[in-house]
Formats: structure tokens, C-alpha cells, sequence
């Protein structure tokens, strides 16, 4: 029962991923805070989340994952989310980001420390598949149903109910995730007794090191426009309304949770990982591609945005790719090293495109300020895109390390 335990959990950190697309206009009318702000509070959450990968890699593999998933979700989101219910200006949003961010980081990575530790290694990119897409119900809800909970109640409330569900969700993993016996004991003395070096080992094998620029890129765009860009471009340049909103944002919701149950399995049916992510990642940058230069009207924008959701989809699977070369010994450091990548990659890009449209929205002219963005989007995916392409090696489902 503990990990579909932790997969309904995952459910509440995909929705804090991108809530802030739909929330958006509400705390810009409430707090006065703009879009940029708003895109470094998204940032905060990502940057905290990713911090805290280091951590919980070296806890998985050394005490297993029970304590470290339950207190950091009923602490840390929990009481993030009361912060940003109370939250006043937009420095308590970071704050609360933040928090939420630390708290739902040891959740895709306890899940996934499991599957390695349980499974056999060609099922690993499905059930992460499944775990992720389970946990894209978290971006729909986060979509038109969390307008209508706004609407109805305002987003004071709806974000003190939250903390409640995370405290909760922090006690039922408390009860429910049991810990696998560890595969390695301290050694050593310093930082490597306490199991650092672990991550210099990873480091040092090329065959790695070949998929991290993707990795750092590939959920930086998907992520990027679903937690904020997507929605703003939508509000301030197609002029759509915030219930408008939430539905195309429901619909690239959609999009992705689809994306990820069915890419999970695909790379047992083509029997490669690496074609796959690279074909998918090239038709995710065209749809980007297409915003920033065919000038889309409203009903083409969305329908490139649901596209980029659905070709975006393909972190599952880029993440089976780089676990494919892991020792089993340090799983915990791998899968949480690889999303230290992904996730830092992804506050960057939130703060480096909150930097870019800042001044030009300011200046009141929207459309150059999404310009700027979509072209960051296009550049770094596709520089990411061309290095995974030429020096990375392609890793069959059932492939384990040497």
C-alpha cells in the first residue's frame, strides 16, 4: 500500500507545480503582485525543491524513505501552504513556495527509489510513467477545477484546506511506506561518510553526464508554461478570461498526464529511450517554435500549448534513460541527482524569463515580453537537444548497469 500511497501523493505536487497559471490573476488583483513576481515565486519553489534533492538522496539510500517523505510533506508543504493562505506581498508568496517546495521533494523520488529497489529494471520507466501520470490529476485539479474552488470560496481558504491535506497525507505515509533494507553502510570519514561522495561517483561517468543538459532542459519548458507562462501569455496577450484559462490550462494538463502513461511503456514497444526523448523534445520545440513566431491566434495558442504539454511529457523516460547506468547502491543519489538537474533547470528558467519579460512588461507591451520567453524556451531546449543527441547513449528497457 505504500506506493500507491505516495503516488496519491504525488498528486499534490504536481498541482503546486502549476497552480500559480490559474491562481495568477487573483493575487495580482488581491496582493498587487505582477507576473514576474509571481514567476520567481514559482521559481523559489522549484530552486527549494531542487536543494533539497542532495538530502534526500543521501537519506533514501541510508535510511529509506519512510521519515523523510512524511515529515517533509506535513511539515514543509503543510505549513507552506499556511504561509502563503496569510501571505500579504509577494516576499511571503516566496517564502511559502519555498516551504511547499521543500516539502514535496522527497515525494517522485521515495516512489522511484522503490520501483528500483522492487522491480525489475525494464518496468522502472513505466511505473515512473504511471506514478507521474497519476500525478498529473494534480495539474488538472490545479487547472479549471481550482478556479471553480477560488470562485467559489476565494484562494484564502482553498489554501488552508490544502495544508490540511498535506499534514494528512504526511501522517497516512508515516503509517503505510515501508523501508527496504540499505545496500550500503557509512565508510570513510568527512563529507564521504556521510555518502557525498556517492555523487562525485555519478559524476564521473560520462555516459551520465551526456543526458544532464537535457534533463536540466526538459520539464524547464512544459514546467515553465504550465506554472505561469502559459497562462499569463493566454491572459495578457489572446486576452482570454481567467475561466478560459483554466480550461486550456486543464486541457494541457490533460495533455501531459495522457503523455505520461503512454510514454512509460512505449520504450519497451521501440526498444530505445533515447530516440524516443530526442523525437518528442524536437516537436515540443517546434510547438514552441510556432508561438513565437506564427503569431497563433487564441484558439491555435492554446492548441500549441496542449501540444507542448503533450510532447513534453517525456521526463519518465529520460529518467529511466540515466537510470539504466546507475549502480543499485546509490539509486537513492541517482534518480535524485538527475532531478537536481530538472528541477534547477527549471527555477533558472523561471527566474532568467521573469528577468527577460520584466522590462518589456512593464513597459506595457505583453507581446514582446512572451516573445522573449518563447525564444529563451527555443534556444536552450534546443542546445540541450543537440548535445543529448550527439553524445549520449541509447539504453535498452531492460538494461542494467555494467
Amino acid at each position: 500500500m505504500d506506493i500507491p500511497a505516495l503516488m496519491i501523493s504525488y498528486v499534490l505536487s504536481l498541482f503546486y507545480r502549476n497552480f500559480l497559471a490559474v491562481m495568477s490573476p487573483y493575487l495580482v488583483e488581491d496582493l498587487g503582485v505582477t507576473a514576474s513576481e509571481l514567476s520567481s515565486a514559482v521559481g523559489a519553489w522549484y530552486l527549494l525543491f531542487a536543494i533539497c534533492q542532495i538530502p534526500t538522496g543521501l537519506a533514501l539510500d541510508r535510511i529509506g524513505p519512510r521519515r523523510v517523505v512524511s515529515v517533509a510533506l506535513a511539515v514543509g508543504a503543510g505549513g507552506g501552504a499556511l504561509v502563503f493562505a496569510s501571505a500579504q506581498s509577494a516576499w511571503m508568496l516566496y517564502a511559502a513556495m519555498a516551504l511547499i517546495g521543500a516539502g514535496c521533494a522527497p515525494i517522485l523520488m521515495s516512489g522511484m527509489f522503490l520501483f528500483a529497489r522492487r522491480f525489475e529494471p525494464r518496468r522502472f520507466a513505466t511505473l515512473t510513467g504511471v506514478m507521474m501520470g497519476i500525478g498529473g490529476f494534480g495539474n488538472i485539479l490545479g487547472a479549471a477545477p481550482l478556479t471553480w474552488a477560488v470562485e467559489a470560496v476565494g484562494w484564502r481558504p482553498v489554501m488552508t484546506a490544502l495544508a490540511v491535506v498535506a499534514v494528512a497525507l504526511g501522517l497516512l505515509l508515516a503509517a503505510l511506506v515501508r523501508d527496504p533494507p540499505t545496500l550500503e553502510a557509512p565508510a570513510g570519514h568527512g563529507l564521504r561518510a556521510l555518502g557525498f561522495g556517492g555523487f562525485w561517483e555519478l559524476l564521473k561517468m560520462p555516459v551520465l553526464l551526456a543526458i544532464l543538459p537535457l534533463a536540466f532542459m526538459n520539464y524547464s519548458v512544459s514546467g515553465g508554461m504550465r506554472g505561469l507562462w502559459g497562462g499569463a501569455y493566454l491572459a495578457e496577450v489572446q486576452g482570454l478570461s481567467p475561466v478560459a484559462i483554466g480550461t486550456a490550462m486543464l486541457w494541457m494538463a490533460v495533455a501531459m498526464t495522457f503523455g505520461n502513461f503512454i510514454y512509460g511503456p512505449m520504450d519497451q514497444v521501440l526498444g530505445t529511450r533515447k530516440w524516443m526523448v530526442a523525437g518528442l523534445n524536437g516537436l515540443g520545440c517546434l510547438c514552441v517554435a510556432g508561438l513565437a513566431f506564427a503569431g497563433p491566434g487564441p484558439d491555435a495558442a492554446v492548441a500549441l500549448i496542449v501540444a507542448l504539454g503533450l510532447f513534453g511529457a517525456t521526463y519518465a523516460v529520460l529518467m529511466a534513460h540515466f537510470r539504466s547506468f546507475v549502480p543499485a547502491r546509490l539509486i537513492g543519489r541517482g534518480v535524485t541527482l538527475i532531478n537536481v538537474f530538472g528541477m534547477i533547470g527549471t527555477s533558472f528558467g523561471q527566474f532568467v524569463t521573469a528577468g527577460l519579460a520584466a522590462p518589456a512588461l512593464e513597459a506595457g507591451n505583453p507581446a514582446t515580453a512572451y516573445h522573449r520567453v518563447f525564444l529563451w524556451y527555443i534556444c536552450t531546449l534546443g542546445a540541450a537537444l543537440a548535445l543529448y543527441i550527439l553524445f549520449s547513449r541509447d539504453a535498452k528497457p531492460d538494461q542494467t548497469p555494467a
